[in-house]
């Protein structure tokens, strides 16, 4: 099924093509030709083609060269931001006519970061497929800092993401589903000094080797950032891009770390402490404002929502 926009009388042929404007809309959230190029599988000369067909077809200038790069002009920008709500709204109505009168169906693409996969999303996608065998749901594993340019980009419907990360902050053109609030907690190996009752100053612990995760990740800032207001420049001896391996490292009595509760699985033998002063992260289903989501979408979300979280470890 093929949808256009029309940007001229109904008796003018001129249309706006739904995927130039797609190209156009990650210009604006990746802003370069090349970052659009890779993120479409396109050459960057093929992106910038279409882009001047889209020209075309506005009879627009959309683009304008500064050096060796582009930047939307004022008409561009526009459209661009425009063009995320236009292709939601085309998607809803394909899906309406697709379903009509029937279970939600299609396509939904949800980011999350590493620790909600297996706690949150595997578990609802689960049940949804059993409840709702004509949906598919394709699981995308991203790092807060990537979900939020893919979901504005149209690359994802749903993300998980928290609302603590600063670098990418929560505009109005998105809608927040809160989901759950989740701790910041001291991991360390059975037999640790560590494992006795109460709380912890991770101060105390500044000698410690520190398993960390990758540098400019989200973890890694948290984890950075709480050592450094605890007075001490952590002595880092790993770096994990997975908190399982985190977990063996831990387990085998070679690290301690800072995880977040849902990264906890508790196949591994590790004692949890929470922090002296508490630290936590809120956990949000995102997706963007505009058209109302579609069926699909509304029936993850609701999932989402509903879903029991596992317990977090509270120790031994």
């Amino acid at each position: 099924m093929r949808l256009s926009c029309s940007v001229e009388p109904h008796n003018n042929r001129s249309v706006m093509n739904p995927w130039r404007l797609k190209l156009l809309s990650r210009l604006d959230t990746l802003g370069t030709i090349r970052a659009v190029a890779k993120a479409a599988n396109l050459s960057p000369s093929n992106v910038s083609q279409q882009l001047a067909l889209l020209e075309a077809e506005t009879r627009t200038r959309l683009l304008e060269r500064t050096g060796r790069r582009v930047r939307l002009t004022p008409a561009g920008l526009i459209l661009a931001r425009r063009a995320r709500a236009i292709l939601d709204h085309m998607d809803a109505v394909e899906a309406e006519l697709r379903g009509f009168d029937e279970e939600p169906a299609g396509l939904v693409r949800m980011g999350a970061f590493q620790s909600a996969i297996h706690s949150m999303t595997v578990p609802a996608v689960t049940r949804l497929a059993r409840e709702h065998p004509g949906l598919t749901v394709e699981l995308l594993q991203m790092e807060p800092h990537e979900s939020m340019p893919a979901l504005r980009g149209g690359d994802a419907d749903i993300i998980i993401t928290t609302t603590n990360f600063d670098e990418f902050p929560l505009g109005p053109d998105l809608d927040l589903v809160p989901l759950a609030t989740d701790p910041i907690l001291l991991v360390v190996p059975p037999g640790h000094p560590a494992t006795g009752r109460g709380t912890v100053d991770i101060a105390a612990y500044a000698d410690e080797p520190w398993a960390f995760d990758m540098p400019q990740s989200y973890m890694a800032n948290v984890a950075l950032r709480l050592c450094r207001q605890s007075g001490f420049e952590p002595r880092v001896v790993c770096r994990f891009s997975n908190y399982l391996m985190t977990l063996q490292h831990v387990e085998a009595g070679l690290s301690i770390a800072l995880l977040p509760g849902l990264a906890v699985d508790p196949r591994y033998r590790v004692v949890t402490r929470e922090l002296t002063t508490p630290v936590t992260r809120t956990i949000t289903a995102v997706i963007r404002r505009g058209a109302p989501p579609r069926a699909a979408v509304r029936v993850v979300l609701d999932a989402l929502r509903h879903h029991p979280h596992p317990p977090l470890l509270g120790g031994e």
